[in-house]
């Protein structure tokens, strides 16, 4: 199932997985990562990137989302920020 608008609306809601409080971060079509942070500030990049996913969308296309069990290096391709991790 392909992740819509809808979803993304959804999701940039809550950067904590429910139950848990579990950090989490957005995955992108070309394989990298994007914080809550860096999603939220560049929201309408990721929507117009959703809205036409067959378009040269810059990296912007949101695949879905995820938590960070215990990857301590994980950053945000944007921003280079560190992305929290649960147990690391």
């Amino acid at each position: 199932m392909a992740y819509t608008i809808s979803d993304f609306r959804r999701d940039i809601r809550q950067p904590y997985a429910w139950p848990g409080g579990y950090p989490m971060f957005f995955l992108t079509s070309d394989g990298e990562v994007l914080s809550f942070a860096a999603a939220k500030a560049q929201r309408r990049n990721v929507l117009e990137a959703l809205a036409c996913p067959y378009g040269d969308n810059g990296g912007w296309r949101v695949i879905g989302v995820n938590v960070n069990w215990e990857d301590a290096e994980l950053t945000c391709a944007h921003t280079g920020e560190a992305i929290e991790s649960a147990y690391a």
